[in-house]
């Protein structure tokens, strides 16, 4: 049976996927089976080495996507599973030629495995990224606590004004997620509308906030894409402890928060 040997460069990354993984779970971002992570790794393969390995299952992916190499978590499986059991809970999988099936080329080695629910998200946002902005290779989808609740406030109709609030409360935020985040209308997991709305979202923003439900970022990889999400939550967080203190913040002012724009 034919196998396939991963490049040195695609383990370093799917060393960074167990150490994102240990963080998000480390701050019930990830419960149960919540999250989702994928990696387009189509550069580091030949077509030879990933044909031939495994047995089509059929799927209707965008059909730019044909031919792509992705890595990507399981469904139902617990994002924690990924520090010690990654090739249990996740996979690498090739898309095939039609964009009609796939082929599970590594991993998935648990019983009943399949990638996630969320799969034609990720390949719609990796075939959106190859197009518009090639060097964004990882996709994380998560639960940060405070931003959730943000989509839930009344500033959630108001994007321009939830990302002032939320650089405001300090300059990492600004410098480290300068783009900011975009207040994503709710669609139904799993469909090919909330891959519509999450890929309107990259076009502008570095974070979409998927309206009561979570927050996914792209970037070259899982760590840049885990930073994006771990900074905007910080100012969320502080934004909403200064509201449960009982006081609006001052804040960085407009004329500061332009200044920051010399460091993004």
């Amino acid at each position: 049976m034919k196998t396939i040997k991963l490049p040195v460069q695609v383990e370093a990354e799917l060393k960074k996927v167990s150490e994102v993984a240990g963080y998000l779970w480390q701050r019930e971002w990830a419960e149960r089976n919540a999250g989702n992570i994928s990696m387009n790794l189509t550069s580091y393969f030949s077509k030879e080495e990933v044909q031939g390995i495994g047995t089509e299952i059929p799927f209707e992916f965008p059909k730019g996507a044909a031919g792509f190499v992705i890595y990507i978590t399981g469904t139902g499986c617990y994002l924690r599973d990924l520090v010690d059991k990654l090739e249990e809970a996740s996979c690498i999988l090739y898309i095939n030629e039609d964009a009609t099936a796939y082929s599970v080329i590594w991993g998935g080695k648990r019983e009943n495995f399949g990638p996630t629910c969320e799969l034609i998200s990720h390949a719609s946002i990796h075939l959106f990224n190859s197009i518009h902005h090639p060097e964004n290779l990882a996709v994380v989808h998560t639960h940060p606590l405070e931003l959730i609740c943000m989509s839930h406030h009344e500033l959630f109709d108001n994007e321009e004004e939830l990302n002032r609030q939320i650089w405001m409360m300090c300059p990492e935020v600004k410098v480290f997620v300068p783009k900011g985040i975009h207040c994503t209308p709710y669609a139904l997991s799993s469909t090919a509308a909330l891959a519509e709305v999450t890929m309107e979202a990259f076009k502008t923003r570095n974070v979409s906030l998927w309206e009561k439900h979570g927050a996914t970022a792209t970037a070259p990889d899982v760590m840049k894409a885990w930073d994006f999400l771990d900074v905007a939550n910080k100012g969320a967080k502080m934004l909403m402890m200064c509201w449960a203190a009982g006081f609006q913040p001052a804040g960085l002012s407009n004329d500061q928060l332009t200044e920051l724009e010399q460091f993004t």
